[in-house]
């Protein structure tokens, strides 16, 4: 049994009031950690973990807007390995979310948990965050979380490889960081987007933000009824475009509500057609 401790700093994101309470009472009860921040949203929990630098983080994975994957996966990109915290999920996930922690052996609670699992997966967490106190500038620190977040989105390159008109039942959201802030903005709010390197440039309303995303994974987010690839660099919001002019070898230049013009490429000039009926 590994000694309750003291300097241990824990966040807690969840978005339920009730599901923060009770494990802010669990902890407080527990003694040996204190709670330095709870969290209603992936967006505030992304915050508060940079900010604060907790050693213990109790995520809830079904958080909406942006969810707990989500939230590690900005975290991994900004944060050194060893200023990540020791991770805890809080869950009503499915089987499989299940199965990919038990392989990876991360710790998670599942929803509803009692105080005797609570203390478990408490007591695991802390004999990790112990291990690695003992053994300064691990070469591989949070193995198992970097593992299961390989394994996730492995998963989700699948369904983003789906036939793009396969159905969509919620609208895509990406993440943007705004005067050190993290804002949430609809795909459907979106203008045109273009390539930068590893990034895309969102044009939003007369504004643009970096998002560290390749082409092909944004499009194949996108409702292929609203969102048209004109170019291997380009995708507009149909709904956006103000004109369409015919140019040289079948391509168009295609203005924008905002006054952007883009250049279509003859391999996707054939939907541009179908718009002029």
């Amino acid at each position: 049994m590994i000694p309750r401790r003291t300097g241990v700093r824990a966040v807690i994101a969840d978005d339920e009031p009730l599901a923060r309470e009770r494990l802010r009472v669990l902890l407080t009860e527990r003694g040996g950690i204190e709670v330095v921040a709870e969290c209603a949203t992936g967006e505030e929990a992304v915050t508060a973990v940079e900010r604060d630098a907790p050693d213990l983080l109790f995520l809830d994975v079904q958080m909406p807007e942006l969810d707990g994957f989500g939230a590690l996966e900005i975290l991994g990109e900004t944060l050194e390995p060893q200023r990540m915290p020791h991770v805890v999920f809080v869950t009503a996930y499915d089987d499989y979310a299940l199965r990919a922690f038990d392989v990876n052996a991360v710790d998670y609670l599942l929803k509803p948990f009692d105080r005797a699992r609570f203390e478990t997966a408490v007591t695991r967490a802390l004999a990790r965050l112990e291990e690695d106190r003992r053994v300064p500038g691990d070469a591989e620190p949070h193995s198992e979380l970097r593992a299961l977040l390989s394994q996730l989105r492995a998963e989700r390159e699948l369904m983003r490889d789906a036939p793009r008109d396969s159905p969509r039942t919620t609208p895509a959201r990406f993440v943007v960081r705004t005067g050190g802030k993290l804002h949430l903005v609809r795909a459907d709010d979106v203008d045109w987007i273009d390539a930068e390197g590893n990034y895309v440039r969102l044009h939003v309303g007369g504004k643009s933000h970096l998002v560290r995303d390749k082409m092909k994974a944004v499009e194949a987010r996108l409702d292929p009824a609203k969102f048209m690839r004109v170019h291997r660099s380009a995708i507009v919001n149909v709904d956006r475009i103000a004109t369409l002019e015919p140019y040289f070898h079948g391509e168009y230049i295609v203005t924008m509500r905002d006054g952007a013009r883009v250049t279509s490429s003859r391999t996707h000039s054939a939907r541009l057609r179908k718009l002029l009926g």
